[in-house]
């Protein structure tokens, strides 16, 4: 007996379509949570990578502000109070553009501790670098909003700490002889030397970083005083 056409054009019942959409939902659904997870993986990895460009970035200029440093008699190149650094330190610019104050501290910006960089404009009198550099301490502990607009927040940390090397042995220079002598006051123009006897013979950074995962925890950098004189 042979089906009739009836038989023979019969659709899909309710359930069976039902079961396809049900079905087709489920994958739909699977497919979403797929691409949403790689998503937030592409995002993690993007903001890993921005951290750590940012961390790297900030040791450079870490760096650059020691490598500068400039020493003038009778004047401060090099001083940690137990919150700032700060540092007289050569124009990246030009010998005649005078010289800056700049100075690391660990501020707060919108609920989160920075590890932030203060610069002074360009210095050329003994008056204005004793000017900035109490200015720069004062920013470490209490900002005004002039100052705040010279300060850059770099990478987020909780804690940071700065030891002194000198007499073959790491110290901490709040409880050693590290200060430097006392500035002089006076106007007198400023004249660039490369006189760093004063200074210790190294510097050591330890920074509580706090970047997310995988970027966080101690962070040790060495940095060593130029030898006056090496070859290059």
């Amino acid at each position: 007996m042979y089906p009739t056409s009836h038989a023979r054009s019969r659709g899909f019942t309710l359930v069976e379509l039902l079961v396809a959409v049900a079905v087709m939902a489920l994958m739909g659904l699977m497919s979403w949570r797929g691409l949403e997870s790689m998503g937030r993986a592409q995002d993690g990895l993007q903001t890993r990578s921005d951290d750590l460009m940012a961390l790297q970035s900030t040791l450079s200029q870490w760096g650059a502000d020691l490598d500068a440093i400039e020493a003038q008699p009778g004047l401060q190149s090099l001083e940690w109070d137990g919150r700032a650094l700060r540092i007289l330190r050569r124009s990246s610019v030009q010998a005649q553009a005078g010289l800056l104050v700049v100075a690391w501290a660990r501020r707060s910006r919108d609920g989160q501790s920075y590890w932030s960089r203060w610069q002074s404009p360009h210095l050329l009198s003994r008056g204005d670098i004793e000017q900035a550099w109490q200015r720069a301490a004062l920013w470490a502990q209490n900002a005004s909003q002039e100052d705040r607009r010279l300060e850059v927040p770099t990478v987020r940390i909780n804690s940071w700490q700065i030891f002194f090397y000198r007499g073959n042995a790491w110290t901490n220079p709040l409880s050693s002889a590290d200060a430097l002598k006392p500035a002089v006051s006076g106007v007198q123009a400023v004249v660039p030397s490369r006189e760093l006897g004063d200074l210790p013979d190294g510097v050591r950074l330890e920074l509580n970083v706090s970047l997310g995962q995988g970027l966080s925890g101690r962070l040790t950098r060495d940095w060593a005083r130029p030898v006056l004189g090496a070859a290059s």
